[in-house]
């Protein structure tokens, strides 16, 4: 029997948790070993710190990103929170929390994103999350007179995690997000990938974008990338969620998709399966073969496809026999599924697993 997944906390509540407990260190000079901050849905939510300390005139925290057992890259990392009063002589920020990022944090350098060119990576709710948290310990304390209370955020491996994401296509430079919409992690959830997919396409939208590039990974990005030359704003990496990216495009003023996609994908998306990955969706090779018996395929040429091991062992044999008919057929019938998702052009790339290009379908 499997053991059920255990959820963890976000990179926007880490930072909060961490910047309370630099507050309490910071404004009662006692260092605590933990602290309880409050979530968006009304819970709490305690704690542990990693430490706590002195920083010249200001007090900083850390909290290690527990993710639960979600992969997330950030599952591990350090977020570090430091906080001092600093003096101004802007009444509407006296006694104000102003929250800043520090290094391996991104900054953001596109517009369409929920953060403004130009600002910190760190999400809405997040920053919420660490103004309330911080609010805890301000809140009655009577502050510096013509202060506000400075929060920087940083993460120290931040700019080495970031190269393992998508955040410099989306203009997010110089490290991590801070992000977190609940505070919590569900592990392998479809959130943090359908999210990027959202904020992909919002860039290319603010970018002036008016045909953008679907590819399910790297290898079948790059032969699109050699051979129409999209900007880089158009590049939309949809990894198994093809079905919710196509539904997403329409919320946009996009005119044509561009699909790079693979052969068992695209198989899936001529017989109508609405999912793209073998955790949702087995392709049993006796589907595909009465699938193909309904769109005119000979007895003879299903015959010999008969024995296959996969579905790319399928696309091999149907090239060996010259039977490109076939390929374009399943090309065109995937063709017509994606524009009734979307309900724009979609142009289809069938790309080889080396990322060689075998087929266009317009």
């Amino acid at each position: 029997m499997k053991s059920k997944l255990r959820s963890g906390y976000s990179t926007g509540a880490c930072a909060a948790a961490a910047a309370k407990g630099a507050a309490a260190h910071y404004i009662s000079g006692k260092g605590q070993e933990e602290v309880s901050i409050p979530f968006p849905d009304g819970s709490r939510v305690r704690f542990a710190l990693a430490w706590v300390k002195n920083d010249n005139d200001a007090a900083s925290a850390a909290v290690v990103k527990d993710g639960g057992d979600d992969p997330d890259i950030t599952n591990g990392a350090l977020i570090v929170a430091k906080v001092r009063w600093v003096e101004t002589n802007n009444v509407h920020e006296k006694n104000q929390v102003r929250i800043i990022g520090g290094h391996g944090v991104g900054t953001v350098t596109k517009p369409g994103l929920a953060v403004a060119v130009g600002q910190p990576a760190i999400n809405p709710v997040p920053i919420q999350m660490i103004k309330q948290a911080v609010s805890e310990i301000t809140s009655g304390h009577k502050s510096t007179p013509d202060a506000y209370l400075e929060v920087s955020i940083s993460v120290p491996d931040g700019v080495a995690l970031a190269e393992k994401t998508l955040n410099k296509r989306l203009g997010i430079v110089g490290g991590i997000s801070i992000l977190g919409t609940t505070g919590i992690v569900r592990p392998v959830s479809a959130d943090a990938w359908t999210a990027t997919i959202t904020a992909s396409m919002d860039v290319a939208q603010a970018a002036g974008i008016k045909e953008i590039v679907l590819s399910t990974g790297r290898t079948s990005e790059r032969c699109l990338e050699s051979l129409i030359k999209p900007p880089e704003e158009a590049l939309v990496m949809m990894g198994d969620y093809l079905d919710f990216s196509l539904q997403e495009a329409k919320k946009y003023s996009f005119k044509r998709i561009h699909m790079a996609v693979m052969w068992a994908k695209l198989l899936k998306g001529a017989m109508k399966i609405p999912h793209t990955h073998v955790r949702h969706t087995v392709l049993e090779l006796d589907a595909v073969y009465s699938f193909f018996a309904e769109i005119g395929v000979t007895i003879d040429v299903i015959e010999r496809l008969r024995g296959s091991n996969t579905a790319r062992e399928t696309l091999v044999r149907l090239m060996d026999m010259g039977a490109l008919d076939v390929i374009e057929k399943v090309c065109r019938g995937a063709k017509t599924h994606y524009e009734q998702r979307a309900g724009i052009p979609v142009t289809i790339y069938l790309v080889s697993g080396p990322g060689d290009l075998l087929h266009i379908q317009n």
